[in-house]
C-alpha cells in the first residue's frame, strides 16, 4: 500500500515521514494552515530522494502559477484540489491528481470525466479543501468501478481507521494529513503508526 503524507512543511518531517515508509510527500500551495511559498518548499524537496513522489496540491490555481511553481521546487506531481474542469487537469509536464469530494455516490460519477494518472477520492470541502480531518461514507464506493483507475483515499484517515479505509475502498494509496499531527504539527509517532497500519493491511489483502 503506498502512502502519501500531506501538508508538510519542514524538512525534519519530510524526512522522518521518508524513514517511516511513506512513498509521496504532499506540499500545499493553497490556503490553508499547511501553506507553503516555492521558496519554502524548494529548500525541503532538494534535500529529498528522487524517488519520493513530491506532490504539489493547488486549488483554482492559474495554469501559469502552477507551472511556475513546478519549475522553481521540484514538484515532480500536482493535486488539483478544487474545481478544475477535465479540460483544466490536462496538458501538464507532470502526472495529475483530481480530488474529487464525495457527498453520496454521484460525486463517483465525476471520476470517469477526468483523464489524469491519479483520482483522490475525499470528504466534502470544509474550511479549506482537504485536510479537514473528516471521512465520508466509504460505502459509497462498493458499486464504484475503479479497474485501471489509481484511486487514493483520503479525509479523516488516522491509524485507527485506515485498515478499514483500505479494506473497503482498495486503493492504489491512503492520503494522511492531520491524522498524523499533535496541535497541528506533525508528529513523528502518529507517522510511524499510521504508516505501519497501512502497509499491514495491505499485506493482510494479499493474503
Amino acid at each position: 500500500m503506498k502512502v502519501k503524507i500531506c501538508g508538510i512543511t519542514d524538512l525534519n518531517s519530510a524526512e522522518a515521514a521518508i524513514k517511516a515508509g511513506a512513498d509521496a510527500l504532499g506540499f500545499v500551495f493553497a490556503e490553508s494552515k499547511r501553506q507553503m511559498t516555492a521558496e519554502q518548499a524548494a529548500a525541503i524537496i532538494k534535500h529529498l530522494p528522487d524517488s519520493i513522489l513530491k506532490v504539489g496540491v493547488f486549488v483554482n490555481e492559474d495554469r501559469e502559477k502552477i507551472t511556475a511553481v513546478i519549475e522553481k521546487t521540484g514538484i515532480n506531481v500536482i493535486q488539483l484540489h478544487g474545481d478544475e474542469s477535465p479540460e483544466d487537469c490536462l496538458h501538464y509536464e507532470v502526472p495529475v491528481i483530481k480530488a474529487i469530494g464525495i457527498s453520496s455516490s454521484n460525486d463517483l460519477k465525476k471520476v470517469s470525466q477526468y483523464d489524469c494518472e491519479y483520482y483522490l477520492l475525499d470528504s466534502p470541502k470544509g474550511k479549506y479543501r482537504g485536510g479537514n480531518g473528516t471521512s465520508f461514507n466509504w460505502e459509497e464506493t462498493k458499486t464504484f468501478n475503479k479497474e485501471g483507475k489509481k484511486i487514493i483515499l483520503a479525509g479523516g484517515l488516522n491509524a485507527e481507521n485506515v485498515a478499514e479505509g483500505i479494506k473497503m475502498v482498495d486503493p492504489y494509496m491512503v492520503d494522511v494529513s492531520s491524522g498524523v499531527e499533535t496541535n497541528g504539527v506533525k508528529d513523528i509517532d502518529k507517522m510511524n503508526e499510521f504508516l505501519q497500519s497501512a502497509k499491514r493491511m495491505k499485506e493482510e489483502i494479499k493474503k
